[in-house]
């Protein structure tokens, strides 16, 4: 074979290659998030943890003021209670003030006819809530008592008024003489009971 005979014969081609494919193995790392990516989620658990604290406060909050609430109406209670005991204790305890007037047969007389001390200092006495003070010249005596909250003045008839003397009450003559002082519990009374007898002659 010559030498061109050599170089006419053509080697045998090899047939084309086919691509090839890679496979990850299992030590290839994940790709790290870009800086974008990580501020997003840094940002999302923001503002989860601030959406958590602010479901916790709201939670506190009504909690006290379920409880204050709570408090605030038992206090009123134990308050409106207390005004309501106190008021009525001033109510019961406070005595009014009322005025004696001196009467003898449901006339209007002077007040000192009905002064225990001027009564007996004139020979007369005093029983059953009544002053009796002789007449002069003998022939027995007037007898005098207390209207209580009744008017009228010397010489007319006494008009309204009881003959029985209030209890818890103040009681005065028009002249400012004290008949009987009152109070819660304090009752004290000047010879006078509010008795109906009378003796001797008018």
């Amino acid at each position: 074979m010559t030498q061109d005979d050599s170089q006419g014969a053509q080697a045998p081609q090899e047939p084309p290659k086919r691509g090839t494919m890679r496979f990850q193995d299992g030590n290839t790392q994940a790709r790290q998030p870009s800086l974008a990516e990580q501020r997003a989620r840094q940002q999302a658990l923001a503002e989860q943890e601030r959406q958590e604290a602010l479901q916790a406060e709201q939670a506190r909050a009504a909690e006290k003021k379920s409880s204050t609430k709570k408090k605030l109406l038992i206090g009123t209670g134990v308050t409106v209670g207390l005004v309501g005991l106190v008021a009525t204790f001033y109510t019961v305890a406070k005595p009014e003030n009322v005025t004696a007037t001196c009467v003898r047969d449901d006339i209007v007389d002077n007040d000192q006819n009905c002064d225990e001390n001027y009564v007996r200092s004139h020979g007369g006495h005093v029983s059953g809530g009544f002053f009796f003070i002789p007449i002069p010249g003998g022939g027995g005596y007037n007898s005098y008592r207390y209207n209580y909250g009744g008017t009228g003045a010397i010489g007319q008839r006494v008009s309204g008024g009881s003959y029985t003397a209030p209890s818890n009450a103040n009681v005065t003559t028009k002249s400012g003489k004290s008949v009987q002082r009152g109070g819660f519990g304090i009752s004290g009374k000047s010879g006078t009971s509010g008795g109906t007898g009378k003796s001797g002659g008018s």
